[in-house]
């Protein structure tokens, strides 16, 4: 960043006061009366009422609404390992797309500690506090063991965005591709270049969806049966098939880049197949910039992580959405049917028509190809499509029991809202 840049971002997290966020009461807070219901003796009536029932707290509190967003600083947002306290910033940030974006009231959890037994702990002895629990920039390996343990132990939505965010909203991209190139998820032949959090989660979630052919690249080559060096996540994607780079990437339909600058280049995307599916998605520079891929593949169709260019696959897209859904029908759970849910829903809406003022928004006519094939995420119908679609998984898949549940009718609540 130029020094007047840096100095802008320093005058956004320090005026008009510290910091992106703040608490607000919701109710009437001026009279002694409200004092004595706000606070004692009031408060002691739905206290007893939750301690009869701990559904109550649903009724009588904020927890249906209120996530966590929780991390330890080892991972942060192209920053790295650089500690809880210096990731606040950050997290703060993710509080403010949560309200924003879907209405969710968020905290901030900074743990400092990179032991999974304390941190997990931490994480659980606080969780009556919350709907759901949002893990956020935690390296890996240690968020998979993170999440699943917490998954195992909570009833309550946990979800590491890092993950599965960037699977969710590359699935919806990838399901449309097809749409335009006429092929079939199952044919697919796809090159996920990387191997930590996000790219262990977007092959699964592919395999989800019916892709069958995945080969996985990370820093030492291609993952296959001969190496001695994989650890158990890398291990799910062991090729017997392949040997090298150059042949994974010969007639591949799709490449995704989560890794590095260069982990593949021009020549890689020129051995693959007709119309290929390029997402580069490094972040600020991704692996190869969408010019040099069109320069030697015109027929690309191409997305980064970027909001600069077209087809910005943005973690906002979905987490905001999921969770609303999840925690307006109190999931216990944020499951595989959930996640393809959200995934369906954006790529219906990229294919839906787009209103006017969100073309006057971004100053284009969006349409439905190659350019636009991932909503974008100042679209106001997200919270309305994808919360739902979400909502409805829950429900169809039993991590949510709710009985009477009529999407038509959460849709115009939903509407209401925004």
């Amino acid at each position: 960043m130029s020094t007047k840049s840096e100095q802008e971002a320093l005058d956004y997290h320090s005026q008009p006061r510290p910091g992106k966020i703040e608490v607000s009461p919701t109710t009437p807070f001026e009279t002694q009366e409200d004092m004595s219901l706000a606070y004692t003796p009031g408060v002691a009536v739905p206290c007893l009422e939750i301690e009869k029932d701990e559904e109550k707290a649903y009724e009588y509190t904020a927890k249906g609404n209120l996530v966590a967003v929780i991390t330890n600083g080892t991972a942060v947002l192209g920053l790295g390992d650089i500690g809880a306290l210096a990731s606040k910033p950050v997290m703060e940030g993710k509080a403010v797309l949560f309200k924003k974006f879907s209405g969710i009231d968020s905290f901030d959890i900074e743990v400092d500690t990179r032991d999974i037994d304390y941190f997990c702990d931490t994480v659980v002895a606080i969780s009556p506090t919350f709907g759901g629990i949002n893990l956020e920039d935690i390296k890996a390996p240690e968020c998979f063991e993170i999440e699943r343990r917490l998954v195992e132990r909570l009833n309550i939505p946990v979800m590491h965005d890092d993950q599965h965010g960037t699977a969710v909203i590359s699935s919806a991209g990838m399901i449309n591709a097809c749409k335009i190139t006429g092929r079939k998820l199952e044919e697919l032949k796809v090159v996920v270049v990387g191997a930590g959090a996000a790219a262990i989660s977007c092959a699964r979630l592919y395999r989800e969806l019916g892709v069958k052919k995945i080969y996985m690249i990370d820093s030492k080559g291609l993952v296959h049966h001969k190496r001695d060096d994989l650890n158990a996540h890398k291990k799910e994607f062991v090729t017997e098939e392949l040997c090298c780079k150059e042949e994974a990437f010969e007639g591949a339909h799709m490449v995704i880049g989560l890794s590095k600058p260069g982990s593949f280049d021009i020549e890689d995307v020129k051995k693959m197949a007709k119309q290929p599916i390029v997402f580069t998605l490094a972040n600020p520079t991704p692996e190869i910039f969408p010019d040099e891929v069109r320069a030697v593949r015109p027929d690309a169709i191409i997305g980064t992580g970027r909001s600069d260019f077209n087809n910005q696959v943005n973690n906002v897209l979905g987490f905001p959405f999921i969770f609303r859904g999840a925690l307006d029908v109190r999931a216990k759970k944020i499951n595989n049917e959930m996640k393809l849910a959200a995934a369906y829903a954006l790529a219906d809406l990229a294919r839906a028509e787009v209103p006017e003022h969100l073309n006057k928004l971004y100053g284009s006519q969006l349409v439905f190809g190659k350019d636009y094939v991932i909503p974008k995420p100042f679209d106001k119908r997200l919270v309305v499509e994808v919360s739902s679609a979400v909502a409805q998984a829950a429900v169809d898949s039993g991590s949510s029991l709710m009985k009477d549940f009529n999407i038509q009718t959460y849709k115009k609540e939903l509407l209401k809202r925004i």
